[in-house]
């Protein structure tokens, strides 16, 4: 019998009474987030159970979630009675046993509600975990303090550093849940309770020295720069000594600092961001079934798996038979690293092989596929003929598109039947293991277009950014610019390896000119050439890495030497790469001077923001969130500082453009001020005006 819980109270949590127990469900959908209002619906129901002197409660949630965790929307704002630790207290503490039945994902504040009951059951598909350090934070509600009574110290403090979330099966085996049960609510009903105390009434867990370096030694690994996995370890630690009420307010303590710090806020944009971005495939388009991929090498191969392992038919093209054979093992590579990893096993991955690919020369015969996706190298003429044969072999309705960096999909799309069905998608290398990709809009892309490859996209797991025509694109213009300005540092006074040094010490993956030596100088090279940067008077063009090309011959790791010498692997600075840089200044009258690292690190990142910042003035990008998606997941910028946009609005507008007019005053071709920056300042608006939805 379902019981109003009086006026007041949110409908977001419901009561019922059965025989003596009492029922309290967390309906919030979609994940039952721990809003104030679902926290004041929890305290209402323990009430009413009070009231109704019940036998037992029995805790759940609605739907296929139990709680996903607090609501991150709320963490911008001072904390709004009832707290989340208040609930669990009570509940540890009630006289009546409350089971929490967990029908689905038990996360953050979800799992730490369920370590406030006297016992566990959850639904075989559930999942459990407190990932908070992803989002900048530590568990704030208990969980630092009593999953490590619960569980013990080393699963605890790996769980907790790590964010891990775990299978409710292994939860079982290391005493975090009580029993599996497919109808989580009956079994909870019915469960003998444990005959233990309440969590937090359990023994400190025992120090494990050995667990915590691994810990450490994880986290600088893993999350390299980031706060809140070593603030939990120490809290797990504190654990160990301290009596539980002290080390609940510490918890609290640092959760409540960290809940406002600049990381956090970070790390909570970008999980917006990457929501919203994955929310665009959810609606519209048709799906794909079949298709067909042409160009067999690293990228086009990388593509075609990650199209099967959604189980999409491909048909792999190349221009011959023995390219064919070629692409196939490339593709038969890919299934064999699966094979190591533990992804799949030997037999599925020769059968999935047989079952989701065909190779061929050529394009007679080609299947009625729903998209052909064009990946051979970067030449307008090439991809002109792949089109034109596409365009000849395939039915009208074929969506085609282009996997390109740099050049025009317009100009690549001229001649085809119906351009309406054309767009360009710029996967990133490797294709099957990066997540970004960017899809974009050609001047005749039909909406319904878009919208079947943005649910294609989702389905393979990618963070699709829309993006419109412009050399470059979102991330490779930004990177350009990015380079370009390093390299004026280096002309002006600094090295390769300081600015490198510099920049992985501000938290990207790898400095440029390390990323350079990886990818290949030969492709920026050929990018200037094309663009004519020598001749161009609105470029500061700095010849140091033409030379570099055109007269030693270094392209980077693949031919031993670039902008670094290697010693088995290990980069090490050159001098005849310095002598390079030294003559440059020398050739153009400059007189070298000391850079500091925090120097570059303003330069370099304000140039990513200058760029972005013109990016979205002209529409090439739908939002600022979308411009630090492409370069966190495509071009290593460290996630929790949030993306390059982020980190700029975090300093303030008005300091970037003083900055940025003091570069200008020295340097006025390498920069110009924004006039969309100016508007900004003047107006007091954020970046949101750009898009209209300020």
């Amino acid at each position: 019998m379902e019981v109003a819980l009086g006026a007041g109270t949110s409908d977001l949590v419901r009561f019922a009474l059965d025989d003596g127990v009492a029922l309290i469900t967390i309906d919030n959908p979609p994940v039952n987030v721990t809003s104030q209002a679902v926290r004041a619906g929890l305290m209402a129901a323990l009430d009413a159970a009070d009231e109704a002197q019940v036998s037992r409660i029995v805790l759940t949630g609605a739907g296929t979630a139990f709680v996903a965790g607090a609501d991150a929307r709320e963490f911008d704002a001072p904390p709004q009675p009832p707290h989340l630790p208040d609930i669990i207290d009570r509940i540890e503490a009630s006289d009546v046993p409350v089971v929490a039945a967990i029908n689905g994902v038990a996360l953050g504040g979800g799992l730490e509600l369920t370590l406030g009951c006297a016992a566990r059951v959850a639904a075989p598909t559930a999942r459990l975990g407190l990932p908070e350090v992803t989002l900048g934070v530590i568990p704030g509600a208990g969980g630092t303090q009593r999953l490590p009574r619960l569980i013990g110290f080393g699963e605890a403090v790996a769980m907790i550093s790590e964010g891990r979330i775990i299978a409710a099966e292994k939860a079982l085996q290391i005493g975090l849940i009580d029993a599996l049960d497919d109808d989580p609510v009956a079994a909870a009903n019915a469960l003998v309770l444990p005959d233990r105390p309440a969590t937090g009434a359990l023994p400190a867990p025992v120090l494990d020295c050995a667990a915590t370096s691994a810990a450490q030694k994880g986290a600088a690994k893993r999350a390299k720069g980031q706060i809140a996995p070593l603030k939990a370890i120490e809290l797990i630690e504190a654990a160990t000594q301290l009596p539980l009420d002290q080390g609940l307010a510490l918890e609290r303590q640092t959760f409540l600092d960290l809940k406002t710090s600049d990381q956090a806020a970070a790390l909570r944009h970008v999980f917006f961001a990457e929501r919203s971005a994955m929310a665009r495939g959810r609606k519209g388009g048709d799906e794909i079934t079949e298709a067909v991929v042409v160009g067999g090498g690293t990228m086009g191969s990388a593509i075609a798996y990650a199209l099967a392992q959604q189980s999409v038919r491909v048909t792999l093209v190349e221009t011959d038979d023995a390219g064919a054979a070629r692409a196939r093992d490339t593709v038969a590579g890919l299934y064999d690293q699966a094979v190591q990893r533990g992804k799949i096993a030997p037999e599925a991955a020769e059968q999935a092989l047989a079952r989701n690919h065909s190779f061929q020369a050529g394009y007679d015969s080609l299947p009625a596929a729903q998209i052909a996706i064009e990946a051979v190298f970067e030449d307008l003429g090439v991809k002109r003929e792949v089109f034109a044969a596409l365009d000849a072999a395939l039915p009208r309705t074929t969506i085609l598109a282009t996997n390109t960096s740099y050049l025009d999909p317009n100009s690549i799309a001229d001649g085809l039947r119906d351009p309406a069905r054309f767009l360009g998608l710029h996967f990133f290398s490797p294709a099957h293991l990066m997540k970004l990709v960017e899809v974009i809009r050609a001047q005749d892309t039909a909406p319904e277009t878009l919208a079947t490859v943005l649910r294609l996209t989702r389905r393979m797991g990618k963070i699709a950014v829309p993006a419109g025509v412009c050399d470059g694109f979102i991330g490779n213009r930004i990177l350009t610019r990015y380079r370009q300005i390093c390299d004026v540092m280096l002309i002006e006074g600094a090295m390769p390896a300081q600015i490198d040094a510099a920049m992985r010490e501000f938290g990207m993956a790898m400095g440029p000119y390390e990323v350079q030596d990886l990818s290949g100088l030969d492709i920026a090279h050929a990018n200037r050439q094309r663009l004519n940067w020598a001749a161009r008077p609105d470029i500061r063009y700095i010849p140091i890495a033409d030379r570099i090309v055109e007269e030693t011959g270094r392209l980077g790791r693949k031919t031993g030497a670039g902008w670094y010498d290697y010693d088995e692997g290990k980069p090490l600075p050159s001098a005849l790469i310095e002598g390079i840089v030294t003559q440059e200044s020398e050739r153009a009258g400059i007189t070298r001077r000391a850079f500091t690292d925090a120097e570059i690190v303003d330069r370099a990142t304000t140039a990513m923001f200058d760029e972005g910042l013109r990016i979205l003035d002209e529409g090439i990008a739908d939002s600022a969130a979308d411009i630090d998606l492409v370069l966190i997941h495509g071009y290593g910028f460290p996630r929790w500082r949030g993306g390059p946009m982020h980190y700029a609005e975090r300093q303030g507008q008005s300091a970037l453009l003083k900055r940025i007019e003091t570069y200008s005053e020295a340097d006025p071709v390498t920069w110009t001020v924004p006039g969309v920056l100016r508007r900004l300042v003047a107006d007091g608006d954020g970046l949101k005006t750009l898009m209209g939805d300020a």
